[in-house]
């Protein structure tokens, strides 16, 4: 469903704030909205209200431990989503196929009788794609979609609170219409309290000796000719004093990593006991008004005197970098788009680490969202080069799930625009233990203790932005 299908569907009132705004105003957008329904249409209500920032208020809005999700994007677009309208969870190679077709039946499905000229006013559908389409030991199915029953958004001063259901047996337009104006004006922008987050009592090690091995056996299938580049991660399990406030977390990561893009994805059926959170400096695609913009992140050292002459001046992460951009050009190219880069990296510096940054352009003409997203996940930032054969060993060689790591999250509307970030700089929690995944690129002059190094730099700097300290005495985590 494009953009104009959406204003057909619309009983067009201009609503500058919320005050001007009546429960019969409401009611009437509603009931229009309910006659242009179909037999499996979804019926979107939305209000403005005044300004309030959605990821504090995350708590307030109708909770029933099914689905939470936040793309928090400060001081840009802000959504926090609660609840379950509508959602498909599949696995296999035709994951990214068959989840647009999800999409655009869904969107095509959805009316929405307020108007949608402001990003904040659109129903979104959320997603999350798991790095290998299969499951791999954890449960995370290859992507799950949703369409969440309540959304908060803001960006500047708009804020709008939007409602989706299904109509049918209780749920009427009237009783849709109650429970939207009902839940805007209990709605108030909390206290800000200090962050009390847990400390950190144990912790997990034993990756050092698989992962410098690991490297060693990538750096011998480089030698050869067998592989250009290999992205191996390794994983650390922190045990909490007390079970970690996915808000809380997200608190800490706009004070350390403002430049990137926030997110909390509490998947389906999870009760409430676990969550992926974290901070990504790296878009695998962003759609706004047919522009498409891609990163290019390769080359990581961390933030002091000498660490940005130090990136630039480096043929080895000079090389990785180019490896990274090239690739995805070439997957753009593949999908008929003619993109465009700057010739030379600059630095882009997110918390305490600095890395290599080329921004990819291109303009799009009808293309699917997920037929581009398909052609770049994974990148070589995340992956390796060849794509097939970094894919395979990466599989024999981590000794871990990677789940949601390196994956694509993000979300899509009905008006064509998208943003799919790469999921890493995140954690997975679950009660008090959270676990930590870091990557390093490996290429023709890397070294196992180089890499292991910086795998070390990337881990300690997400516990410092997760602003999880210590205890005096840091015991083993037994396995």
């Amino acid at each position: 469903m494009n953009c104009t299908i959406l204003r057909n569907h619309s009983f067009l009132i201009r609503i500058p704030q919320f005050a001007a705004m009546s429960f019969r105003s409401l009611l009437t957008m509603a009931q229009e909205g309910a006659q242009r329904l179909g037999e499996e249409g979804v019926l979107c209500l939305g209000v403005p209200i005044a300004p309030l920032d959605p990821l504090p208020t995350l708590p307030q809005l109708p909770q029933r431990n099914d689905f939470t999700w936040v793309w928090d994007g400060l001081p840009g677009l802000t959504l926090a989503a609660t609840g379950v309208e509508q959602s498909l969870e599949l696995r296999g190679p035709r994951r990214f196929a068959l989840a647009q077709r999800f999409i655009d039946t869904s969107l095509s499905r959805l009316v929405c009788p307020h108007p949608m000229e402001q990003a904040v006013q659109r129903p979104r559908l959320a997603l999350a794609f798991s790095f290998f389409g299969h499951a791999d030991g954890d449960g995370v199915p290859g992507v799950t979609i949703v369409l969440p029953r309540w959304q908060l958004g803001r960006q500047g001063r708009h804020c709008w609170l939007l409602h989706q259901r299904s109509l049918g047996g209780a749920v009427t337009a009237r009783s849709m219409a109650e429970a939207l104006w009902e839940q805007a004006q209990a709605l108030r922008q909390p206290l800000s309290f200090p962050l009390d987050l847990p400390r950190v009592v144990a912790r997990s090690d034993s990756w050092q000796q698989p992962f410098q091995s690991g490297v060693e056996q990538a750096l011998e299938l480089i030698d050869n000719g067998a592989l250009c580049k290999l992205v191996l991660a390794a994983q650390q399990e922190l045990l909490l004093s007390n079970p970690l406030n996915p808000v809380e977390l997200l608190r800490s990561l706009r004070r350390h990593q403002s430049g990137s893009c926030r997110f909390l994805w509490q998947p389906l059926n999870s009760q409430g006991n676990h969550a992926v959170v974290g901070a990504s400096p790296e878009r695998l695609l962003e759609l706004r008004s047919g522009r498409l913009r891609c990163d290019g992140l390769a080359g990581t050292e961390g933030v002091d005197r000498d660490g940005a002459q130090q990136l630039l001046m480096s043929s080895k992460n000079r090389r990785e970098h180019e490896l990274v951009v090239s690739a995805i050009v070439r997957s753009l190219q593949s999908q008929g788009l003619t993109p465009q880069r700057r010739p030379y990296p600059r630095l882009a510096r997110h918390g305490n680490l600095m890395h290599l940054h080329t921004l990819i352009q291109a303009k799009v003409h009808g293309h699917r969202v997920l037929d581009l997203a398909e052609a770049l996940h994974p990148t070589p930032a995340v992956a390796g080069l060849p794509r097939r054969e970094a894919l395979n060993w990466l599989r024999s060689l981590e000794g871990f799930p990677r789940g949601y790591y390196g994956a694509p999250l993000g979300w899509v509307d009905g008006c064509g625009d998208a943003d799919l970030r790469v999921a890493i700089r995140c954690g997975q929690l679950q009660g008090q233990h959270l676990k930590l995944t870091a990557g390093a690129g490996i290429v023709m002059g890397s070294s196992p203790g180089g890499e292991q190094q910086e795998v070390e730099l990337k881990l300690s700097v997400l516990q410092r932005q997760f602003a999880i300290s210590r205890h005096a005495r840091l015991q083993p985590l037994q396995r």
